[in-house]
């Protein structure tokens, strides 16, 4: 079997507790990353963390209130649908508003790794745009299509206190967090294993 080949930020990182559906910090706006924390070790760090559980938790993208962080930053490592990898991070994202008459929502399954277990259909623009800087404070603009457009607009979301749960109906989300419930053990053994085969 061929070795996997890591990213450095995961090599680097510590895999931290994901948080789930219900704990505070996961349904409130996150602070923004202010100037004086731009470049700093602390925040290098909480980026390397948040690759690194990203990638044993097998997500797309993981948000700072997701390792219980009140931050507004993301990280991304994921394949689009044409098989083209994205890595990256953003802080303090602002998603562009399209217009709607040019927007084309595409419905399409969604999973949270803090919601572990259920996927459920989302209807999502089919490209997104965000702007924001990276750990150092540098501007950054990232564009997506597809389901890296679906990643940007959902790890977004999240910087606001919102779950891909809170846009489905009362019924369908019921349903979504009841399959968590009989899923959720088997994921986290799942992680578990991937983090110890890491060494993390």
């Amino acid at each position: 079997m061929a070795t996997e080949r890591l990213l450095p930020e995961v090599e680097r990182g510590a895999v931290r507790r994901i948080t789930v559906i219900g704990e505070d910090v996961l349904h409130r706006r996150l602070r923004p990353v202010t100037e004086a924390a731009f470049g700093s070790a602390e925040l290098a760090r909480l980026v390397d963390d948040m690759f690194a559980t990203n990638h044993a938790a097998h997500g797309a993208g993981l948000a700072a209130n997701q390792v219980d962080v009140d931050l507004q930053l993301f990280v991304w490592d994921m394949e689009d649908d044409w098989g083209v990898r994205h890595t990256g991070h953003i802080a303090n994202p602002v998603l562009d508003e399209e217009p709607v008459p040019g927007r084309r929502l595409i419905e399409e399954n969604e999973g949270c790794l803090s919601v572990p277990g259920p996927y459920r259909t989302v209807p999502r623009a089919d490209r997104a745009v965000v702007r924001g800087h990276d750990k150092d404070g540098a501007p950054l603009v990232v564009e997506g299509r597809g389901y890296f457009a679906r990643c940007l607009q959902h790890e977004t979301d999240h910087l606001h206190g919102r779950l891909y749960v809170d846009r489905l109906t009362k019924r369908e989300r019921r349903d979504a967090l009841r399959e968590m419930a009989e899923l959720k053990d088997g994921v986290f053994a799942r992680r578990a294993e991937t983090a110890a085969r890491l060494g993390k």
